[in-house]
């Protein structure tokens, strides 16, 4: 085992550089960190927030984009988000290839390109998704440390529940025994009441067999309805830019991030146990530019996201040989999982028209009650703007006995798992000139499609060739029909006589099966959830890229640490996981064999000694001999606690409590 690194090295530059977010490569204090993070989005700014917990640790960010400050309302007022769906400066603005699933259609595809990444532009919904799932990344990776049980920790040590804006009573609405309430990014549920609240309550008892009420979806039991949760706090976006590198943190003198720094390649720097290292990392304002680089002693981790982490690994030499060396680059390692496997949520809208002014359709198109929500906004971060769209999510299942599944399984995790998401929305977030909506989305969380990301060229700023595959397998074909009729069943209740009229456009003609494939392909969109393009598999695998340590496999000094590597699809929106599973991956960049970082004794397996230290706090006795060993562990070790990260200095006698 590796010796532990002194506990008191003193970095020179830290004594007298302070902590901020740099515009210029110029202004930056030094171009070696401990290590090197690509990404200031959903993974890497809770990753730049872990490891510089402490002090004697340093950390760079390279965000690819600008501020997250300074910026237009519609990156704080959480309503506001459906302004950001179109082409903008603060948008990477990838475009599709023709669609072959969905009538041949290039579609647009958001992403953030500012600090924060998509957590600064999304919709904001807290979804963890089943116990079903973790579970299953469990047994595929044979490490319990992903299962559902195992990943409690972390999602705790991630979410700080907040009360809602307007401080109403929320009994019967969460469950407050699965959540954590002392974490860094804010959840909350819907702070403003919407006036269909008590027509979809009805609904869960008039068809209780479909649309069960479920009080808390993220209790890893998922099915039914519940009451919507988010990433809001007092009315505003709760980003990983505002939360993990708010001003507590961003003032620390060993973190640093960088603007304007979109990296163009991984430059290899030798080699380690007889494979490549990869420590540095060569980034670019533009096109235009000059290269600069920057060196990790320790490690690189990208977190650029599920389409910019294959980019740049294949921009690096590493992907598939053959068609590297077509593009002219110089193949360094042979991984062809880099890009391919790519998995996205898709979801058909059923939105009709109802009997009722009283929706958010006005909202977005009547720009003078717009500035009256707006200065409703200002005095009380209240109202409709501080907000989503709907305050209630459903997932429902296909039946065991659905046709489809004579031909194919069934690609869901298990029975808690549902196959789709339904959210009830009291408006149309594109809606025509007149006219007043309803929304029931119903989005395929279980798709067997599988797509891919490719270069197009061998030039970083060129866009590369992504394929989402939408509606390309008979399964996702069925259930996406399947969806749209589970939305029109929910709007189809008793409760809803005389306040739904007609459905709107073609969805209106569509009755038959082929009708409502039709339908799908051409009004169906992906959720913005794409996993699987830098995907996780068992260690020795001769297939994926990343083992279920992070490491990209065959390289040393590299992770990966971002939802590229889900080998599939959760059902759940991406952002939320991303905390949990890179505080986990921070665990993990802290584990006996990470370039001397940690010693941990007679415990191979910090992740188990971590959950067996928590048993011991809250009382429960394990094996005699086991516990004597742990509490002598404990004792006689310091632990720093940085994060959800222990480990500890040989020959101190100080147990630091968190």
């Amino acid at each position: 085992m590796q010796l532990l690194h002194h506990a008191l090295i003193v970095f020179s530059w830290a004594t007298t550089a302070f902590a901020a977010i740099y515009e210029k490569f110029s202004d930056l204090p030094a171009n070696k960190y401990d290590f090197v993070v690509v990404g200031g989005g959903a993974s890497g700014n809770v990753i730049a927030n872990r490891l510089s917990e402490n002090s004697s640790v340093s950390v760079l960010v390279l965000e690819a984009g600008v501020s997250n400050e300074g910026l237009s309302l519609n990156y704080t007022v959480p309503f506001f988000n459906v302004f950001l769906r179109s082409q903008n400066p603060q948008d990477w603005n990838y475009t599709t290839v023709p669609q072959t699933g969905l009538g041949g259609r290039v579609l647009q595809y958001p992403r953030g390109k500012l600090l924060g990444g998509c957590t600064s532009m999304n919709g904001m919904q807290y979804v963890r998704g089943s116990s079903d799932d973790y579970d299953r990344y469990a047994r595929f990776t044979g490490d319990p440390g992903w299962s559902w049980e195992g990943i409690q920790p972390y999602i705790r040590k991630n979410e700080h529940w907040t009360q809602p804006t307007d401080h109403h009573n929320t009994t019967g609405q969460f469950n407050p025994a699965v959540h954590g309430f002392h974490g860094t990014n804010a959840v909350s549920l819907a702070g403003f009441p919407l006036p269909i609240e008590d027509r979809i309550m009805q609904t869960m008892q008039e068809l209780n067999d479909t649309f069960p009420f479920n009080l808390d979806t993220n209790s890893g039991h998922q099915l039914g309805v519940g009451w919507t949760q988010s990433t809001i706090k007092d009315g505003v976006r709760s980003s990983s830019a505002t939360s993990y590198l708010g001003p507590e943190f961003i003032s620390r003198p060993n973190l640093h991030v960088l603007l304007h720094a979109q990296v163009t390649r991984l430059i290899p720097t030798g080699s380690q146990n007889g494979k490549p290292t990869f420590r540095s990392v060569e980034f670019a304002s533009d096109a235009a530019a000059p290269r600069h680089q920057v060196t990790a002693s320790k490690e690189v981790i990208l977190s650029a996201g599920s389409l910019e982490t294959p980019h740049i690994l294949l921009l690096s030499g590493i992907g598939d040989t053959v068609d590297l060396a077509a593009l002219n680059i110089t193949p360094r390692v042979h991984l062809p999982s880099v890009g391919q496997n790519l998995s996205v949520h898709i979801a058909a809208n059923a939105i009709y028209f109802v009997n009722s002014t009283d929706t958010f359709d006005d909202a977005i198109r009547n720009t003078t009650l717009r500035n009256e929500l707006v200065a409703e906004w200002n005095q009380t971060h209240g109202g409709l703007l501080g907000g989503g769209f709907g305050d209630h999510v459903g997932f429902t299942r296909m039946p065991d006995n659905a046709s489809i599944f004579e031909t194919h399984p069934d690609p869901s995790a298990g029975p808690n798992t549902g196959h789709f998401q339904m959210g009830i929305s009291n408006g149309n977030i594109s809606p025509p000139p007149t006219g007043h909506f309803i929304s029931s989305g119903g989005t395929l969380i279980t798709p067997t499609s599988r797509g891919s990301i490719k270069l197009n060229t061998s030039n970083p700023f060129d866009q590369p060739l992504i394929d989402l595959a939408c509606l390309t397998t008979d399964f996702d074909i069925f259930a996406i029909r399947e969806g749209i009729k589970t939305a029109q069943k929910f709007l189809s209740a008793p409760a809803w006589q005389g306040y739904v009229l007609g459905a709107l456009g073609a969805l209106a003609n569509a009755t038959t099966d082929a009708e409502l494939e039709a339908f799908a392909r051409a009004n169906s969109a992906p959720n913005g959830h794409i996993v699987a393009t830098a995907s996780m598999s068992p260690k020795g695998a001769d297939f994926g890229v990343v083992d279920p340590d992070l490491r990209v496999k065959g390289v040393e000094g590299l992770r990966v640490v971002d939802a590229s590597v889900l080998h599939r699809g959760v059902n759940q929106k991406c952002r939320n996981l991303r905390p949990d599973h890179v505080s986990k991956g921070v665990i993990l960049l802290h584990d006996p064999d990470s370039s001397g970082i940690g010693d941990f004794g007679i415990f191979d397996d910090l992740d188990t000694a971590l959950r067996d230290r928590q048993r011991l706090a809250s009382g429960e006795v394990l094996d005699d001999r086991y516990h004597a060993r742990l509490l002598a562990f404990v004792k006689d070790k310091e632990f720093i606690t940085i994060g959800c990260v222990h480990y500890y200095f040989n020959n101190k006698r100080r147990l630091a409590q968190e």
